[in-house]
């Protein structure tokens, strides 16, 4: 095996590893809510740091998961052989394998995360609705960061190189 490809390989598992992290954060953040919100809960708690702190948290870890596992998405699929000039062939390479329900289901996820409302200003009814929303999709992003791990093990013979949150990722990614 090149010396190159040997690189490859750990990079893929060092991106698995912070994939793992990024569930492990993503769920910490995401257990300290009572779901689903309304606009009553977020306008009762105006000033609250902590509160306001957790859902920006929970904003920013499901982008950083999102954006971690794209990465790691890419890189795959250059080990596995495929095309992966563009992110939409690494996707449908993905949705073709299982590892991925539907491209659809992707750009669901990447438009909420985008349409993020990071002023949390007073239209709490909005601010609700979207962090209720990423929450909903949580266990679908979840469920796609299993199978891509599973695939990486199975198919690739990659998996992290440290065990720091394996346990933790696979309960987390199982319910």
């Amino acid at each position: 095996m090149s010396t190159l490809v040997d690189a490859s390989r750990v990079h893929l598992s060092d991106l698995l590893i912070a994939i793992e992290r990024c569930v492990f954060f993503l769920e910490g953040a995401r257990v300290e809510i009572a779901w689903p919100l309304s606009d009553a809960d977020l306008a009762s708690r105006t000033k609250d740091i902590r509160f306001f702190t957790t859902l920006s948290a929970i904003n920013e870890r499901f982008a950083k998961l999102q954006d971690t596992l794209g990465s790691a998405m890419r890189h795959a699929s250059m080990l596995a052989g495929e095309h992966s000039d563009t992110f939409l062939r690494v996707l449908t390479y993905f949705e073709k394998v299982g590892v991925l329900g539907s491209l659809e289901d992707w750009q669901t996820m990447r438009t909420l995360r985008n349409l993020a409302d990071h002023e949390y200003g007073t239209e709490y009814a909005k601010a609700a609705e979207h962090f209720n929303a990423l929450n909903e999709l949580i266990p679908q992003l979840y469920a796609v960061t299993r199978a891509f791990a599973s695939y990486c093990r199975e198919s690739l013979g990659i998996e992290p190189t440290t065990d720091d949150f394996s346990s933790e990722f696979w309960k987390i990614t199982s319910r």
